[in-house]
């Protein structure tokens, strides 16, 4: 990553999302390096609810089979901006969001 500033994207979603018949955060990240983002990484969550206010969780005997996850990819504001609209359809339900950020070290 070239860029001092930087624009850090996250998409959240539940972990049994697909998209083309993939987990949805293993196709986003695939797809991200196909493109050439600077990184990409998923986060699995242990407790959660989004819109439908439904919570999901990871208990100690029991385990949720939708948990929610969280992709975080981060790249200069123009490479995200060109990927944003194809990560905008492979999400059906979800949250994604952009925020500015500095890059301390690479």
């Amino acid at each position: 990553m070239e860029c001092k500033e930087a624009v850090l994207l996250r998409v959240f979603f539940g972990e049994n999302d697909k998209y083309e018949g993939k987990p949805l955060y293993r196709y986003m990240v695939e797809f991200c390096k196909n493109k050439g983002i600077a990184g990409a990484t998923v986060f699995r969550g242990i407790l959660g609810y989004g819109k439908s206010s439904v919570i999901h969780k990871a208990g100690f005997l029991s385990l949720s089979s939708d948990l929610p996850i969280v992709v975080e990819i981060i790249d200069c504001e123009e490479k995200i901006q060109s990927i944003l609209p194809e990560l905008s359809r492979m999400v059906e339900k979800g949250l994604i969001t952009l925020e500015r950020v500095k890059v301390v070290k690479v």
